[in-house]
């Protein structure tokens, strides 16, 4: 089971802080938390629906704007991955310049 994260605006997702290496995400901050990438998953890339640009005029810009998502497996900075590790989807918009929390797995 996991849960979508309902962002500001109508957005899906939180906004997080990230540190990123060159392989994903390394480690980021949810609020005043840090968690730490113990383990990259998977990792894709989406592309918006394009039926949605389509009800405000146009989706020429929309169509190739892309986001690219990691599923990984993170620590609250300070406890045992062994009995704390949780399972997340952090995604980056480049278009937004910004990053997201969209879903946890529960």
């Amino acid at each position: 089971m996991s849960r979508v994260l309902e962002g500001i605006g109508g957005r899906v997702g939180e906004e997080v802080r990230v540190e990123r290496g060159p392989l994903g995400p390394v480690q980021f901050w949810r609020g005043e938390s840090r968690y730490v990438v113990g383990e990259l998953l998977d990792s894709w890339v989406e592309t918006p629906a394009w039926w949605r640009g389509a009800a405000t005029g146009g989706a020429s810009g929309d169509l190739v704007a892309t986001r690219e998502v990691w599923r990984l497996e993170a620590v609250r900075a300070g406890r045992s991955r062994m009995s704390f590790a949780g399972v997340y989807d952090l995604s980056w918009d480049a278009a937004e310049n910004r990053w997201s929390l969209v879903r946890v797995h529960d």
